[in-house]
Protein backbone atom coordinates (compact mmCIF):
# COMPACT_ATOMS: atom_id res chain seq x y z
CA UNK A 1 0.00 0.00 0.00
CA UNK A 2 1.05 3.35 -0.90
CA UNK A 3 1.72 5.44 2.32
CA UNK A 4 3.06 8.38 0.84
CA UNK A 5 1.48 11.26 2.58
CA UNK A 6 1.71 14.98 0.74
CA UNK A 7 0.53 18.03 2.84
CA UNK A 8 -2.12 19.69 0.23
CA UNK A 9 -3.02 23.15 0.32
CA UNK A 10 -6.22 22.74 2.27
CA UNK A 11 -4.14 20.57 4.85
CA UNK A 12 -1.75 22.77 6.49
CA UNK A 13 -1.70 25.81 8.20
CA UNK A 14 -0.05 28.62 5.73
CA UNK A 15 0.68 32.44 6.07
CA UNK A 16 -0.03 33.98 2.52
CA UNK A 17 2.37 36.47 2.11
CA UNK A 18 2.46 38.62 -1.24
CA UNK A 19 5.44 40.31 -2.66
CA UNK A 20 3.96 43.08 -4.53
CA UNK A 21 7.46 44.70 -6.11
CA UNK A 22 8.49 42.63 -9.44
CA UNK A 23 11.94 40.58 -9.26
CA UNK A 24 13.87 38.05 -11.09
CA UNK A 25 14.76 34.68 -10.98
CA UNK A 26 18.74 35.76 -10.94
CA UNK A 27 17.84 37.85 -7.70
CA UNK A 28 15.51 35.35 -6.05
CA UNK A 29 18.59 32.79 -5.85
CA UNK A 30 21.10 35.41 -5.14
CA UNK A 31 18.36 36.15 -1.80
CA UNK A 32 18.40 32.38 -0.99
CA UNK A 33 22.22 32.02 -1.27
CA UNK A 34 22.98 35.14 1.20
CA UNK A 35 19.93 33.77 3.53
CA UNK A 36 21.18 30.52 3.42
CA UNK A 37 24.88 31.06 4.35
CA UNK A 38 23.46 33.45 7.45
CA UNK A 39 20.52 30.73 8.69
CA UNK A 40 21.61 31.17 11.79
CA UNK A 41 19.91 34.66 12.63
CA UNK A 42 17.31 33.28 11.24
CA UNK A 43 16.51 30.93 13.91
CA UNK A 44 16.67 34.49 16.29
CA UNK A 45 14.10 35.89 14.47
CA UNK A 46 11.81 33.02 13.68
CA UNK A 47 11.81 32.74 17.86
CA UNK A 48 11.28 36.67 18.08
CA UNK A 49 9.04 36.64 15.58
CA UNK A 50 5.99 34.07 17.50
CA UNK A 51 6.29 36.04 20.31
CA UNK A 52 5.22 39.01 18.12
CA UNK A 53 3.17 37.46 15.64
CA UNK A 54 4.71 38.17 12.34
CA UNK A 55 6.85 35.65 10.76
CA UNK A 56 10.07 36.66 9.75
CA UNK A 57 11.55 33.13 8.48
CA UNK A 58 9.07 33.56 5.80
CA UNK A 59 8.37 37.31 5.73
CA UNK A 60 8.00 39.48 2.11
CA UNK A 61 10.96 41.19 1.33
CA UNK A 62 11.37 44.55 -1.50
CA UNK A 63 13.54 45.82 -3.80
CA UNK A 64 13.52 42.73 -6.11
CA UNK A 65 13.81 44.38 -9.48
CA UNK A 66 13.06 43.03 -12.41
CA UNK A 67 9.34 41.63 -14.45
CA UNK A 68 7.92 39.11 -11.92
CA UNK A 69 5.88 38.95 -9.51
CA UNK A 70 6.57 36.45 -5.84
CA UNK A 71 4.19 35.08 -3.91
CA UNK A 72 5.98 33.72 -0.51
CA UNK A 73 3.45 31.51 2.01
CA UNK A 74 4.47 29.64 5.30
CA UNK A 75 3.30 25.98 6.14
CA UNK A 76 4.06 24.21 9.48
CA UNK A 77 3.52 20.29 9.93
CA UNK A 78 5.07 17.97 12.52
CA UNK A 79 6.08 14.12 11.50
CA UNK A 80 7.36 11.42 14.24
CA UNK A 81 11.13 11.12 15.25
CA UNK A 82 12.36 7.77 14.56
CA UNK A 83 15.27 7.07 12.12
CA UNK A 84 16.75 9.38 9.89
CA UNK A 85 15.55 12.71 9.25
CA UNK A 86 16.32 13.15 5.47
CA UNK A 87 15.71 16.60 3.63
CA UNK A 88 16.13 16.96 0.30
CA UNK A 89 16.28 20.98 -0.56
CA UNK A 90 17.75 20.65 -4.23
CA UNK A 91 15.02 23.29 -5.47
CA UNK A 92 16.83 26.92 -4.30
CA UNK A 93 16.78 27.22 -0.67
CA UNK A 94 17.96 26.96 2.44
CA UNK A 95 18.19 23.72 5.71
CA UNK A 96 18.00 24.96 9.41
CA UNK A 97 17.59 22.16 12.28
CA UNK A 98 17.87 22.72 16.09
CA UNK A 99 17.98 20.22 18.41
CA UNK A 100 15.94 20.46 21.59
CA UNK A 101 13.34 19.02 24.24
CA UNK A 102 10.97 17.93 22.02
CA UNK A 103 9.20 14.60 21.24
CA UNK A 104 8.58 14.78 17.40
CA UNK A 105 10.04 16.90 14.57
CA UNK A 106 8.56 20.11 13.96
CA UNK A 107 9.01 21.96 10.26
CA UNK A 108 8.57 24.99 9.32
CA UNK A 109 8.64 25.30 5.50
CA UNK A 110 8.96 29.10 3.80
CA UNK A 111 7.72 28.29 0.14
CA UNK A 112 8.80 30.75 -2.73
CA UNK A 113 6.85 30.72 -6.08
CA UNK A 114 6.93 33.68 -8.69
CA UNK A 115 5.52 34.56 -12.31
CA UNK A 116 4.28 36.94 -14.60
CA UNK A 117 1.47 38.24 -12.81
CA UNK A 118 -0.18 37.53 -9.25
CA UNK A 119 -2.76 34.99 -9.71
CA UNK A 120 0.40 32.91 -11.44
CA UNK A 121 2.77 32.96 -8.36
CA UNK A 122 -0.20 31.63 -6.67
CA UNK A 123 -1.23 29.18 -8.87
CA UNK A 124 2.10 28.30 -8.92
CA UNK A 125 2.73 27.94 -5.46
CA UNK A 126 -0.24 26.15 -4.86
CA UNK A 127 1.08 22.58 -7.22
CA UNK A 128 4.05 22.91 -4.25
CA UNK A 129 3.17 19.88 -2.72
CA UNK A 130 6.01 19.32 0.17
CA UNK A 131 5.80 14.93 1.00
CA UNK A 132 7.17 13.02 4.02
CA UNK A 133 7.33 9.55 2.83
CA UNK A 134 10.79 8.77 4.02
CA UNK A 135 12.24 12.01 2.72
CA UNK A 136 11.08 15.32 3.54
CA UNK A 137 10.99 16.53 -0.07
CA UNK A 138 8.98 19.74 -1.94
CA UNK A 139 7.90 18.54 -5.57
CA UNK A 140 5.72 20.48 -8.14
CA UNK A 141 2.70 18.84 -9.55
CA UNK A 142 3.51 21.50 -12.71
CA UNK A 143 6.49 22.32 -15.18
CA UNK A 144 6.96 25.49 -13.93
CA UNK A 145 10.69 25.71 -11.98
CA UNK A 146 9.89 29.34 -10.56
CA UNK A 147 10.27 27.85 -7.10
CA UNK A 148 12.16 27.28 -4.46
CA UNK A 149 11.33 25.94 -0.54
CA UNK A 150 13.37 26.41 2.58
CA UNK A 151 12.98 24.73 5.94
CA UNK A 152 13.50 25.40 9.57
CA UNK A 153 13.08 22.16 11.95
CA UNK A 154 13.31 21.49 15.35
CA UNK A 155 14.38 17.71 15.72
CA UNK A 156 15.06 16.09 19.45
CA UNK A 157 18.95 16.11 20.06
CA UNK A 158 19.78 12.65 19.38
CA UNK A 159 19.03 12.47 15.65
CA UNK A 160 20.42 11.49 12.54
CA UNK A 161 20.50 13.79 9.72
CA UNK A 162 21.11 13.48 6.02
CA UNK A 163 20.40 16.83 4.50
CA UNK A 164 20.75 17.90 0.65
CA UNK A 165 20.24 22.07 -0.22
CA UNK A 166 21.03 24.16 -3.00
CA UNK A 167 21.14 27.57 -3.52
CA UNK A 168 21.20 28.08 0.23
CA UNK A 169 23.14 27.25 3.30
CA UNK A 170 22.86 24.33 6.35
CA UNK A 171 22.81 25.39 9.56
CA UNK A 172 23.00 22.29 12.87
CA UNK A 173 22.81 23.22 16.14
CA UNK A 174 22.31 21.00 18.89
CA UNK A 175 22.61 18.10 17.46
CA UNK A 176 23.95 14.84 18.73
CA UNK A 177 24.31 11.79 15.75
CA UNK A 178 24.90 10.76 12.49
CA UNK A 179 25.01 13.71 10.74
CA UNK A 180 25.39 13.98 6.63
CA UNK A 181 25.50 17.12 4.73
CA UNK A 182 26.17 18.87 1.52
CA UNK A 183 24.97 21.91 -0.45
CA UNK A 184 25.59 24.06 -3.33
CA UNK A 185 26.08 27.15 -3.19
CA UNK A 186 25.75 28.22 0.44
CA UNK A 187 27.35 28.73 3.47
CA UNK A 188 27.34 26.21 6.41
CA UNK A 189 27.27 27.28 9.87
CA UNK A 190 27.87 23.90 13.13
CA UNK A 191 27.10 24.89 16.76
CA UNK A 192 27.31 22.31 19.62
CA UNK A 193 27.21 19.41 17.71
CA UNK A 194 28.81 15.90 18.26
CA UNK A 195 28.96 12.59 16.78
CA UNK A 196 30.23 11.60 13.49
CA UNK A 197 29.73 14.45 11.41
CA UNK A 198 30.48 15.11 7.52
CA UNK A 199 29.74 17.79 4.88
CA UNK A 200 30.48 20.02 2.37
CA UNK A 201 29.63 22.65 0.41
CA UNK A 202 31.29 23.73 -2.81
CA UNK A 203 30.41 27.89 -2.96
CA UNK A 204 30.41 29.01 0.82
CA UNK A 205 32.06 29.53 4.08
CA UNK A 206 32.01 27.38 7.33
CA UNK A 207 31.62 28.86 10.67
CA UNK A 208 31.95 26.10 13.58
CA UNK A 209 31.33 26.93 17.26
CA UNK A 210 32.52 24.00 19.65
CA UNK A 211 31.81 23.41 23.30
CA UNK A 212 32.59 21.07 25.88
CA UNK A 213 36.26 20.06 26.74
CA UNK A 214 36.40 17.38 23.85
CA UNK A 215 34.43 16.16 20.80
CA UNK A 216 31.53 13.50 21.68
CA UNK A 217 31.86 10.73 18.95
CA UNK A 218 33.85 9.92 16.01
CA UNK A 219 34.48 13.31 14.70
CA UNK A 220 34.14 16.21 12.23
CA UNK A 221 34.99 16.61 8.68
CA UNK A 222 33.84 19.24 7.14
CA UNK A 223 35.54 21.06 3.71
CA UNK A 224 34.76 23.82 1.08
CA UNK A 225 35.82 24.49 -2.22
CA UNK A 226 35.55 28.86 -2.56
CA UNK A 227 35.32 30.12 0.78
CA UNK A 228 37.05 30.47 4.23
CA UNK A 229 36.87 28.50 7.28
CA UNK A 230 36.28 29.39 10.89
CA UNK A 231 36.71 27.47 13.85
CA UNK A 232 35.92 27.90 17.65
CA UNK A 233 36.56 26.37 20.22
CA UNK A 234 37.23 26.34 24.43
CA UNK A 235 41.04 26.92 25.49
CA UNK A 236 41.13 23.53 26.88
CA UNK A 237 39.41 21.97 24.19
CA UNK A 238 40.84 18.63 23.61
CA UNK A 239 41.63 17.37 20.03
CA UNK A 240 43.67 16.13 16.99
CA UNK A 241 43.49 19.06 14.59
CA UNK A 242 43.22 18.94 10.77
CA UNK A 243 42.78 21.88 8.86
CA UNK A 244 44.23 22.97 5.24
CA UNK A 245 43.82 25.48 2.17
CA UNK A 246 45.21 25.47 -0.99
CA UNK A 247 45.10 29.00 -1.84
CA UNK A 248 44.56 31.42 1.26
CA UNK A 249 46.10 31.80 5.00
CA UNK A 250 46.09 30.17 8.48
CA UNK A 251 45.73 32.38 11.62
CA UNK A 252 45.19 31.05 15.00
CA UNK A 253 45.30 32.09 19.34
CA UNK A 254 46.49 28.91 19.90
CA UNK A 255 50.59 28.09 20.09
CA UNK A 256 50.44 24.91 18.71
CA UNK A 257 48.25 26.07 15.57
CA UNK A 258 50.07 29.58 15.76
CA UNK A 259 51.42 29.69 12.09
CA UNK A 260 50.35 31.42 8.92
CA UNK A 261 51.57 30.87 5.46
CA UNK A 262 53.10 34.35 5.46
CA UNK A 263 54.66 34.21 8.30
CA UNK A 264 56.22 30.76 10.24
CA UNK A 265 56.74 32.01 13.70
CA UNK A 266 55.15 30.90 17.02
CA UNK A 267 55.34 27.73 18.73
CA UNK A 268 55.02 24.83 16.25
CA UNK A 269 54.43 21.27 17.93
CA UNK A 270 52.61 19.47 14.68
CA UNK A 271 54.00 19.86 11.30
CA UNK A 272 53.25 21.90 8.66
CA UNK A 273 53.69 20.82 4.57
CA UNK A 274 51.75 21.93 1.69
CA UNK A 275 49.75 24.46 3.81
CA UNK A 276 48.55 21.97 6.41
CA UNK A 277 48.04 21.50 9.93
CA UNK A 278 47.98 18.23 11.49
CA UNK A 279 48.65 18.48 15.35
CA UNK A 280 46.87 17.56 18.47
CA UNK A 281 46.37 20.42 21.29
CA UNK A 282 45.40 19.54 25.33
CA UNK A 283 46.30 15.92 25.12
CA UNK A 284 44.60 14.73 21.48
CA UNK A 285 41.39 13.32 20.98
CA UNK A 286 38.64 13.01 18.25
CA UNK A 287 40.08 14.58 14.87
CA UNK A 288 38.48 17.82 13.90
CA UNK A 289 38.99 18.57 9.93
CA UNK A 290 38.22 21.16 8.44
CA UNK A 291 39.70 22.28 4.66
CA UNK A 292 38.93 24.94 1.89
CA UNK A 293 40.68 24.89 -1.71
CA UNK A 294 40.47 28.59 -2.27
CA UNK A 295 40.07 30.44 1.12
CA UNK A 296 41.82 31.14 4.63
CA UNK A 297 41.57 28.68 7.70
CA UNK A 298 41.10 31.21 11.15
CA UNK A 299 41.45 29.00 14.74
CA UNK A 300 40.28 30.95 17.97
CA UNK A 301 39.39 30.23 21.28
CA UNK A 302 36.01 30.90 22.63
CA UNK A 303 36.95 31.82 26.32
CA UNK A 304 37.64 35.52 25.93
CA UNK A 305 41.02 36.69 27.13
CA UNK A 306 42.27 32.99 28.73
CA UNK A 307 44.73 31.70 26.24
CA UNK A 308 47.52 28.65 26.15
Amino acid sequence: MNTEKHFSYSENRRIFLMITPKFSRFFLATLLFVTGGLIDDAYSQETKSRSQGSHEFCSAHSNYGGDKVGHRELREFTVPASGTLRVDGERNGGISVKGGNVGEIQVRACVNAWGTTEQNARANAENIKISTSGTIVAENRSDDSNWGVSYQITVPRNTDLELTAKNGGISIAGVDGNLEFTTVNGGISLSDVSGNVRGRTANGGINISLTGSSWRGNGLDVSTTNGGVKLNLPVNYAANIEAGTVNGGYKSDIPALNITTEDEKGEWNGRHRSKQINTSINGGGAPIRVKTTNGGVKIETTDGDKKY
